[in-house]
């Protein structure tokens, strides 16, 4: 027969979905996807119109031709436009995750550190106040039973 040695595979892998940091790149995930159809939006509705102030509404039709004729699906096309709305995609995304979402929450992390620093420090002074008054007890009894053997 086989010996146990340790958890099974399932208590394993419980305990793997269990940790937090799993947890959290779960909503993580789902965050981002639907936080994506808001910046898509943004870009679309907003961005995209401010550009094509310029020529065309929709960044996509931005290109260049490397070949002397670009029509349909002849010659070479660089289409820097979808590039270009992906990179405003993720400067929009990254700037909202880190003002609404990163930035105050390191804020408040900063403030909980604070308030736990300045409890360790109050506990730190009552402490040392403790140790001192039970050495000032030991040394009282010490001297009590010096004094008691000198009467016997």
């Amino acid at each position: 027969m086989s010996e146990n040695k340790g958890p099974s595979v399932w208590e394993g892998f419980k305990a793997f979905l269990m940790r937090g940091n799993v947890v959290d790149l779960a909503v993580a995930v789902v965050i981002g996807a639907a936080f994506t159809n808001i910046v898509t939006a943004v870009v679309k509705g907003v961005i995209n119109p401010l550009v094509g102030a310029i020529g065309t509404k929709n960044l996509d039709h931005y290109s260049s031709c490397l070949s002397s004729s670009c029509k349909g699906e002849e010659g070479i096309q660089i289409l820097w436009g979808s590039v270009l709305g992906a990179t405003l995609s993720f400067v929009i995304t990254a700037a909202v995750v880190y003002f609404l979402m990163v930035l105050p929450m390191a804020k408040y992390l900063a403030r909980v550190e604070a308030r736990r620093k300045a409890k360790e420090s109050t506990h730190e002074v009552i402490e040392v106040t403790e140790l001192e008054v039970l050495k000032e007890i030991r040394d009282a009894l010490v001297a009590q039973r010096g004094s008691g053997h000198d009467e016997r």
